[in-house]
């Protein structure tokens, strides 16, 4: 049986991973400045990580939804002090399209309204009930049928307030900050205004912070620069390490029924002990000050460079973007300087590095860039 090639893969073997490196089935080293899609929160192979699973692991990975598990309600709690949400509740679930489907679903439920609100150049995964990219060349996600989803220019605070005027939204939904869109920061002040919106219109506001969220911003969560409080967050990619776990913060305006949100394998018992992990170095090692501060020192450097058309994003969640395509520089990156980037679009490179990235690691990338430019 051969792989159904839906991904152009490069013909490198990555076997093994340490802090912000990883390493191919030859022994090259690698300056891994994309975290696999953001994934890699506190580093490949962190030993309090690698730790909590091998214990977890020979004692119970799975069991039922239905009986008690107090690695769910320890995480809960963490969770909540950690990001400040403490008066949320919490679903877990197993990836960021299944946290964003439950998020819309939750949305409709509340208000029993179908259409929902998304930006341009958005996206919000590949399941059934989730909003579908726009504008970004092959990617592609299927809408429900029963969700009519409207699309409006990022910042247009005028055409959202039209739109909500009509009471016929369930949601909005909003990257904290766009990853796949080209790495776009909302204005805060449209973010404050388009709180105040939906709050006006019995809308929900939902914060999708998947990409952006746990740290990546320098903040816990990026609309958090704002000062606002959505309605439901959504999150996944960093909560777990690599480890393939999402969850949906929903706040206290919603009411619990059983049965209402379902799944199988989310919040196991292997994935919570992972992230109560991931939560404890994050306190230990300062990691959100750290993404803060070695990420300001990316964007300043960066900005110096001519070539570089602009410079955008937070923390450790950076666009570089140029005027032709980046393919031949992202490849010299690549081979001959052993740098993982990522990338949006045709002309844009994405740096979504481990949030324990040091100022050394970030100066040495500095170096190879200028090399390939």
């Amino acid at each position: 049986m051969n792989l159904f090639d839906v991904y152009p893969l490069f013909p490198i073997n990555i076997v093994s991973g340490k802090g912000c490196n990883v390493y191919d089935d030859k022994g090259t080293e690698y300056l891994d400045l994309y975290g696999g899609h953001a994934v890699i929160s506190i580093g490949h192979a962190h030993p309090v990580y690698v730790k909590a699973i091998s214990e977890q692991v020979a004692k119970l990975g799975f069991y039922s939804n239905s009986i008690i598990n107090t690695l769910q309600t320890e995480f809960a709690e963490q969770l909540g002090k950690a990001c400040g949400y403490e008066d949320y509740s919490l679903f877990l679930i197993s990836s960021g399209a299944e946290a964003n489907e439950n998020a819309l679903k939750l949305a409709s439920f509340h208000n029993g309204r179908k259409k929902i609100l998304s930006f341009k150049k958005s996206f919000h995964g590949r399941t059934s009930a989730a909003v579908k990219v726009t504008d970004i060349p092959n990617y592609i996600a299927p809408v429900n049928e029963g969700l009519e989803v409207v699309f409006v220019e990022l910042n247009d605070i005028e055409t959202v307030r039209a739109a909500l005027s009509s009471k016929e939204y369930s949601s909005v939904i909003i990257e904290g900050i766009q990853g796949i869109g080209g790495i776009l920061v909302p204005d805060d002040q449209f973010m404050r205004d388009l709180r105040e919106e939906c709050t006006k219109t019995e809308t929900v506001l939902i914060l999708d912070e998947i990409q952006s969220g746990y740290g990546r911003s320098g903040k816990f969560f990026a609309h958090q620069y704002a000062g606002i409080k959505p309605d439901i967050i959504t999150v996944a990619k960093g909560i777990c390490n690599g480890f393939p776990m999402g969850g949906v913060l929903i706040s206290p305006m919603f009411k619990a029924i059983h049965g209402q949100l379902g799944t199988t394998f989310g919040g196991n018992h292997l994935g919570c002990a992972g992230a109560l992990a991931v939560l404890s170095v994050f306190n230990e090692e300062n990691l959100i000050e750290n993404t803060s501060t070695v990420g300001n020192f990316l964007m300043e450097e960066l900005k110096k460079f001519p070539q570089i058309k602009e410079v955008r994003g937070r923390g450790l969640m950076i666009g570089l973007e140029f005027e032709q395509s980046v393919k031949d520089i992202r490849n010299k990156l690549l081979f001959d300087e052993k740098v993982f980037t990522g990338v949006a679009g045709a002309n844009i490179i994405r740096l979504l590095p481990p949030l324990s990235l040091s100022m050394d690691e970030a100066k040495d990338f500095i170096e190879r860039l200028k090399k390939c430019l």
